[in-house]
C-alpha cells in the first residue's frame, strides 16, 4: 500500500482537503487500500476491486451496477461520468471540503457491496467445509 505521505502532507499543511478527508476515512475502512491511479489521483481499492478514484480535491470517479448508477444519478448524488457518460461509472464533483461526507457515502455503497460480497463467499465456503 502507497500511504502518499509527501503528497498528504503538503496538503495537511495547508488545511484538510476534501481529498483529504476522504482518504482518512476510508483508510479506516478493514481491507481498504490506496495507491496511485493509472489517470492520476488516488485510487481505493477493497481487495483487488477498485471502489474507484478521487482527483485531488475537485472530483470523484466511482463504478457501479447500472441500476445504483441510475439511482443515484436520479436523486442528485453523481453525474454520468464526465469522460464515459455510457458506462456504470458516475463523477461526483467537489466544490468544498464539507462536500467530501458526500462522496465518502458513495465511496461506501461499493465498500458494503464488496465488503458484503467477501462476507458472503466466507460464509459459503465455511459451509462447504463443514459439509
Amino acid at each position: 500500500m502507497y500511504t502518499f505521505q509527501g503528497i498528504m502532507n503538503s496538503q495537511a499543511a495547508a488545511g484538510q482537503g476534501a481529498g483529504e478527508r476522504i482518504r482518512a476515512a476510508l483508510l479506516t475502512w478493514p481491507g481498504v487500500s490506496a495507491e496511485p491511479h493509472r489517470f492520476g489521483g488516488i485510487e481505493y481499492r477493497y481487495g483487488r476491486k477498485e471502489m474507484g478514484h478521487v482527483h485531488g480535491d475537485r472530483l470523484a470517479d466511482l463504478p457501479f451496477p447500472r441500476k445504483i448508477h441510475d439511482e443515484l444519478i436520479a436523486a442528485g448524488r453523481a453525474e454520468l461520468h464526465h469522460v464515459l457518460p455510457e458506462t456504470g461509472w458516475v463523477s461526483r464533483w467537489i466544490s468544498s471540503a464539507e462536500e467530501a461526507a458526500d462522496v465518502i457515502a458513495l465511496f461506501r455503497i461499493n465498500y458494503d457491496r464488496y465488503s458484503g460480497a467477501a462476507a458472503a463467499t466466507d460464509h459459503e465456503a465455511e459451509a462447504e467445509d463443514q459439509a
